[in-house]
Parts: C-alpha cells; sequence; structure tokens
C-alpha cells in the first residue's frame, strides 16, 4: 500500500495486521481520485472508519488543505499516526480516536468538502444507515460524499439530506456518490 501521487508519492504506508482493516486497492484509489482532482486543492476532507489513513493521506498528498481522521481500532490508530508522521502531512490532520457516530456528533457544526467513507464491508445496513443520516449536516455546501462498499453489502439507503449520484463498480468494489440535498450529483 502506498501513496500515488502528489507531495507524498510512493510512500508506503503500514496498515495493522488482520482482517479488520481492508485497505483500498490502488486501482480503486487511483479511479477515486482521479475524480475527485479538481475538488481537491485546499479541500477539508473527513475521513470516516479511517483504519491506516490511506485515503485522506492521498487527498491531503494532492493538496486537500487539511484531514480529519475517524478511527476507533487502537492497532488501526497507531498505523495511522505513523503513517502520518512518516508523510509529513501531520501538520494538517487531526485524529478523532472514536466511534464514528460519537466522533460525528463531537464533530457537529464542522463541515467537510469531503468526506470518505470507507466502512468495514459487514457492516450492518441500519448502522450504515445511521452514520449516513448523522454525516448530512457535516457536508458543505458544493460538498461530495464517497461511500465504498463491498459487491455483497446492500445498497445504502441515504437520508433526506443527501442526494445519491454516481455509482461505480471495481471488481468487488462499488463506490457511491451523493451531495447535499437540493444541489446537483456529479
Amino acid at each position: 500500500m502506498r501513496v500515488i501521487a502528489g507531495t507524498a508519492k510512493g510512500h508506503r504506508l503500514t496498515a495493522p495486521e488482520g482482517r479488520r482493516v481492508r485497505p483500498t486497492t490502488d486501482r480503486v484509489k487511483e479511479a477515486l481520485f482521479s475524480s475527485l482532482q479538481t475538488r481537491l486543492p485546499g479541500a477539508r476532507v473527513l475521513d470516516l472508519f479511517a483504519g491506516s489513513g490511506a485515503l485522506g493521506i492521498e487527498a491531503l498528498s494532492r493538496g486537500a488543505a487539511s484531514a480529519t481522521f475517524v478511527e476507533r481500532d487502537r492497532r488501526a490508530l497507531q498505523a495511522l499516526r505513523q503513517n502520518l508522521d512518516h508523510t509529513d502531512t501531520s501538520p494538517r490532520a487531526r485524529v478523532e480516536a472514536a466511534d464514528v457516530t460519537v466522533a460525528l456528533q463531537r464533530l457537529a457544526g464542522e463541515r467537510f468538502d469531503i468526506v470518505l467513507l470507507d466502512p468495514p464491508y459487514d457492516i450492518e445496513p441500519e448502522s450504515l444507515a445511521e452514520v449516513l443520516a448523522s454525516l448530512a449536516g457535516a457536508v458543505a455546501d458544493g460538498g461530495l460524499v464517497v461511500l465504498e462498499l463491498g459487491e455483497h453489502s446492500e445498497e445504502p439507503r441515504w437520508p433526506a439530506g443527501l442526494t445519491p449520484g454516481r455509482e461505480r463498480h471495481y471488481g468487488s468494489v462499488r463506490l457511491y456518490e451523493a451531495t447535499p440535498a437540493g444541489e446537483e450529483p456529479s
């Protein structure tokens, strides 16, 4: 696992052993960030279910102004902090060591230009729906939510505050996009 482009290009990232953290493949990451290319410069990014931080670090490497990483697993947090230090992205990063729903309550009132969600593929649909509902107020006007799910996951249930947009498939991975309600999906 490595940073694909930008100021930290080529830096190898570490991930904890085990099945709880499932890094996004380079192919999916390249497709995702190619589509975000024009949105990244100066963006405030929220990386939920951050794991090793690969998605948020990629965003920082490609010009995002800041990234807030939310992760609760102790081993993943250790890898995340090491990766931030190794890529020199720590000064623009904030780490919230908490469950996603708790962290979203703490972040109430903050708004993000790009929200990246890479939950465990076995997340219960009700839990994901709760996270998406809590997230709706955290997306800035003109912002974008990108959700990564496995091919066998149920379709996401978008809340009234988010309008679903594009859906893309990359092998066993599906990427879903949504924008704040009332805005044109990209």
